[in-house]
């Protein structure tokens, strides 16, 4: 059998990294997909030391429309015709609602929602055009399932994505595309350290006792790593979650029940 395609956005470091690691594990071809060339070309080298995996390494802005149109039919040439768009790519922002900056705000939204709805837009055209099916997994958050204090802006945008990617999933069954969402609790990547740390001087504390007074209330009783997400989006991207579609995933230790 060919080798299945995987394109995973803001995969140069972090659970993206992590996720890429995974699929190229799973046997899959790997587009690593990054604002930052350095990051994505050290994600790729990592899973290319494995003789036996293909990963490439491209450069874009989520936010970006054509950038994200622009990637897929690369992909296409360079790997072959995709089977799966992870949507990972984001950013945070830590601030009161009253005093967040439009500018930052703006951003996010950008990035966070918009890049989503392109990637979604640009990879279920692409398998429309193939004309058997894909999946689409999105990043959603804990923050997409219950808000947070100071992360106005990014829970407004991951509760979007997972209404963005319901509506998606109805509309895209009959194309055999499923899209489903991942919802991560603390995980510790280099987003949460300057969660934590904002956080923590918004706050008065430190970010250390910030970092610990999250975990405290995990009942699992430890923040989780980026394989533990990438083991659900792994998941998400094989045969066995064929039968999945419109749902979102908590992966939080059991912080929160839903």
């Amino acid at each position: 059998m060919s080798q299945k395609v995987a394109i995973i956005t803001g995969a140069g470091r972090g659970i993206g990294a992590a996720i890429a690691k995974r699929l190229a594990q799973e046997n899959f071809k790997v587009a690593v997909a990054d604002i930052n060339q350095q990051t994505a070309e050290k994600t790729v080298a990592e899973i290319n030391q494995n003789q036996e995996s293909s990963a490439k390494a491209y450069v874009l802005d989520v936010a970006q429309r054509d950038q994200v149109f622009a990637l897929v039919h690369q992909v296409v040439q360079d790997l072959g015709e995709i089977d799966v768009f992870v949507n990972n790519a984001g950013v945070a922002y830590i601030e009161t609602i009253v005093d967040s900056d439009p500018k930052e705000v703006e951003r996010l939204f950008d990035v966070n929602l918009k890049g989503t709805y392109w990637g979604i837009q640009a990879a279920a055209s692409q398998f429309q055009l193939q004309g058997h099916g894909g999946k689409i997994i999105n990043a959603a958050s804990l923050a997409a399932v219950e808000g947070s204090a100071l992360q106005g802006a990014y829970s407004a945008s991951k509760f979007a994505i997972r209404g963005l990617g319901q509506s998606a999933a109805k509309e895209l069954a009959k194309d055999h595309i499923t899209v489903n969402a991942y919802d991560p609790g603390i995980v510790i990547t280099p987003l949460r350290d300057y969660i934590d740390t904002k956080t923590a001087r918004i706050k008065g504390t430190t970010p250390a006792a910030q970092r610990q007074s999250v975990v405290n209330e995990i009942a699992l009783g430890r923040a989780a790593t980026p394989e533990d997400v990438a083991d659900i989006v792994s998941f998400l991207a094989s045969d066995q979650a064929n039968y999945i579609t419109g749902q979102s995933i908590l992966i939080d230790g059991g912080m929160r029940y839903h």
